[in-house]
């Protein structure tokens, strides 16, 4: 699904479109398997209880993971190489 249409910032947008959403509470058929540490698996359950506590929005992790993919993947196309996943890679990099 590629769409070669300039983005916000000229360059040429990939398979990552602008409006896109994340899927939400739907049945998926592809899975991929990451491992976190416990101090991240901790954070995201701490995310959990706040969403609920704080918000009153009920969301499981995975929910989480593809919200914050799809925020993270919009960023990068709307700044590109000023994007937070550019930065933190980069920040990241071995020398």
């Amino acid at each position: 699904m590629s769409d070669d249409r300039p983005g916000s910032n000229g360059r040429a947008r990939t398979a990552v479109v602008e409006d896109r959403k994340s899927s939400g509470r739907i049945r998926h058929d592809t899975k991929i398997t990451v491992y976190v540490t416990e101090e991240e698996l901790l954070g995201l359950e701490q995310t959990r209880l706040a969403l609920r506590a704080e918000h009153g929005l009920t969301a499981d992790r995975g929910r989480i993971v593809r919200e914050a993919i799809d925020v993270l993947l919009a960023d990068f196309v709307d700044h590109g190489p000023d994007s937070v996943l550019v930065q933190r890679l980069r920040a990241a990099a071995p020398e």
